[in-house]
């Protein structure tokens, strides 16, 4: 074995100078953050949480960012509007609560707008999953009146609870007690699939409607007596039409695009125009000035070793992991998951064994809505709302899917929370407005050095 000369052989690192850049930084960013502890630990502390809670949103938007590109190589520009519909849709159902009734709005162009879209998404499901079903058993005229009719009666049922806001918790119980009911009969004959074969399993689909039915009922009368409700069931409404918009995007502009031209960047231009035309729109509705929304849990900061926290600050913590958790399981268990993965290496050859990847698509283009509807939301919950918010949310999702790596979902989640710590710590002696300076300051040294990110895509 050769002794150590005592000197440090640089020979490697002249070779590669981007990793030498590397490990200078790393030592910096270390030096850096020592420093800043010495100087102030409870100061420290709280730009760490502060990091924390901004990278939660960062990491949400990075995720849907990243499931979407990763999977049609497209950047879609609408995710920026997407968070902003999230955060907007809170305030046009809950105005009245977020201002005293001070700026009450409810237009009924926008609710028949909302809902010839959620008809119109529904009916384009009914033919895609539905059709053929029903057009064997009743006739392809019988299917089409069946579907036009449930699509036109869900597009009603959502003009209807958009135009009765003050009851959404009554009138939103009915669609929350058929999701549970549906969710539990399905629990319930998963669980019996994996009994014994030995074990009569006759009985079980009626065991599983009528415990699906009796727990639906429970809930959704418990949601009708809760008026305390209607500020998350807003959450959840906004979330939903944001990825109906998304999916309508999709298949009624993106595919024709493709379709006729074969150019990703005349659909990048498309998206575009779909950001600045939805944020112009949102400029008329709402005006322009900043809009706070309804006080909600965990509003009330805890003092934690000298630090101001909030607990939705940590429920928003909790909200990034959890649906990152989810994502990851639904794409590495299911089989959605695995045609997922199939269409991002491959659509052509995912097409050939048989992948409807026109469905499939079209679910993680309204996924990937939700996910930025939902940063939207948590967003708007920490600070006023704006109009222009959702430029300023789609960069900063860019921003931490570049750190992370794009294509790569634990990048995401990375990237956002290693943001959210950069933006905190890079204004430590400095103004609040330089964030943003620091975030692009990154984003540069990134697309410079390290453009694949912390976590390549494999």
């Amino acid at each position: 074995m050769t002794a150590w000369s005592g000197r440090l052989d640089l020979s490697e690192f002249r070779e590669r100078p981007r990793d030498l850049l590397a490990v200078v930084l790393a030592a910096a960013v270390v030096g850096y953050i020592c420093w800043a502890i010495s100087q102030s630990p409870q100061q420290a502390l709280q730009f760490t949480f502060n990091g924390l809670s901004v990278g939660a949103i960062y990491a949400l938007l990075a995720i849907g960012f990243t499931l979407v590109y990763s999977t049609v190589w497209f950047f879609d520009l609408y995710y920026g509007a997407a968070a902003a519909m999230g955060a907007y849709g809170i305030f046009y159902l809950r105005s009245g609560e977020a201002l005293g009734g001070q700026y009450q709005v409810n237009d009924p162009a926008v609710n028949v707008v909302f809902g010839l879209v959620t008809a119109g998404v529904a009916l384009w499901a009914l033919r895609e999953v539905f059709h053929r079903r029903l057009r064997e058993r009743f006739g392809n005229r019988s299917a089409l009146a069946v579907e036009a009719l449930v699509a036109g009666a869900l597009g009603a049922y959502m003009g209807v609870v958009l135009t009765w806001t003050n009851d959404l918790h009554v009138l939103f119980a009915p669609a929350i007690a058929m999701a549970t009911a549906f969710a539990v009969a399905w629990l319930v004959r998963r669980a019996a699939a994996r009994l014994p074969q030995r074990i009569d399993r006759s009985g079980f689909p009626v065991m599983a409607a009528i415990a699906g039915a009796a727990m639906g009922v429970v809930v959704g009368v418990a949601l009708a007596d809760t008026g305390g409700s209607k500020l998350y069931l807003s959450w959840v409404v906004s979330c939903l039409l944001a990825g109906m918009v998304g999916l309508a995007f999709y298949r009624g502009l993106y595919v024709q695009i493709i379709q006729r031209t074969r150019s990703r960047l005349i659909m990048l231009v498309a998206s575009l125009g779909v950001l600045l035309a939805l944020t112009a729109l949102t400029v008329i509705v709402f005006e322009s000035a900043p809009r706070p929304l309804p006080d909600v849990f965990g509003s009330v900061p805890w003092e934690v070793g000298g630090a101001t926290i909030k607990g939705f600050n940590v429920f928003a913590i909790g909200v990034a992991c959890a649906a990152f958790v989810g994502l990851l399981l639904l794409l590495k268990r299911t089989a959605f998951g695995k045609s997922v993965r199939a269409i991002g290496d491959d659509e052509e050859v995912a097409k050939v064994v048989g992948i409807n990847t026109t469905v499939v698509i079209a679910i993680v283009f309204f996924l990937g809505a939700v996910f930025a509807a939902l940063a939207g939301v948590l967003n708007g919950h920490d600070t006023a709302i704006q109009p222009r918010m959702g430029l300023i949310m789609l960069l900063k999702g860019w921003i931490a899917s570049v750190v992370g790596g794009i294509g790569n979902l634990y990048g995401a989640i990375v990237g956002g929370f290693a943001l959210g710590m950069i933006e905190q710590f890079g204004i430590w002696s400095l103004a609040g407005e330089w964030k943003d300076v620091v975030s692009f300051v990154v984003l540069i040294l990134f697309l410079s050095f390290w453009p694949n990110g912390l976590l390549p895509r494999r």
